[in-house]
């Protein structure tokens, strides 16, 4: 599938995969050195803008290496793209320590998923149909 890209920025840099079976692309900052102070957030600019096929949607999640070993993960925990958006993609950076981090001018700060996606046809109704589990909520079903 051809996902569309204009750089927005000249030192801008298309998505990159880490490996040939990797789902998420690497998104990079084309921000100078930006300083995080502990919990702190930050936005990232990567300079690039997407034309995102309709039916599909871009997910921007953490990068595991960045998120686990310098706690700098997506402040929103997974950013939504939606196919109809033209604008820059900005990465929203919170810095989870408690010591300052730092992203560097073209550093990878996020990954990105295009995955597709069912739109969904809601029915207000009177009740639903009755399950074993029923409105049993937050850890109902217990640890295994």
């Amino acid at each position: 599938m051809e996902v569309k890209i204009l750089k927005l920025h000249k030192d801008a840099v298309i998505p990159t995969y880490g490996s040939p079976d990797s789902a998420g692309a690497d998104l990079y900052s084309v921000d100078d050195e930006i300083l995080f102070e502990p919990n702190e957030t930050k936005f990232i600019h990567t300079g690039i803008a997407l034309e995102i096929p309709t039916g599909y949607v871009g997910l921007v999640y953490a990068r595991s290496g960045l998120a686990c070993k310098r706690s700098l993960a997506p402040a929103n925990k997974v950013g939504v793209i939606d196919s109809d958006y033209r604008g820059e993609i900005i990465v929203a950076l919170h810095n989870h320590s408690l010591s300052a981090e730092s992203i560097e001018k073209g550093e990878r700060i996020a990954q990105l998923v295009i995955t597709p996606y069912l739109k969904a046809d809601f029915a207000e109704v009177l009740s639903l149909s009755d399950t074993e589990r029923g409105s049993k909520g937050f850890g109902s079903t217990g640890k295994k």
